[in-house]
């Protein structure tokens, strides 16, 4: 099952050259995180509108096979409230493991 996360295209980038990914959401890094942000199919979306809708720019949707992971993603709750549970990846991402990208213009809202 695919798995996706959405980036600024700057920090993309810079993974590109690097050969890893390390930002987990918007503002934040894995490293003062903890892990990396994921979302299903159906979740993405939401997330989009929720933190990303007063973005100005373009965000890149990466699309990422968990088979190409060294380690699996691990399902937790993101939202106490409902219980709803979101992938989050406790390694930083390598860039060969994002199996698609694509630009995703604003608004986002």
């Amino acid at each position: 099952m695919t798995i996706y996360h959405l980036a600024e295209p700057e920090h993309w980038e810079r993974a590109s050259l690097t050969g890893h990914y390390a930002e987990s959401t918007r503002g934040r890094t894995m490293a003062q995180e903890g892990f990396i942000h994921c979302s299903s199919a159906e979740q993405w979306p939401v997330v989009r509108r929720s933190f990303y809708a007063d973005h100005p720019g373009p965000l890149l949707l990466l699309e990422i096979d968990p088979a190409r992971l060294a380690e699996p993603p691990v399902d937790e709750v993101g939202n106490p409230e409902t219980g709803e549970t979101f992938p989050h990846l406790y390694a930083a991402l390598p860039v060969d493991a994002v199996v698609g990208v694509t630009e995703l213009a604003p608004p986002h809202a």
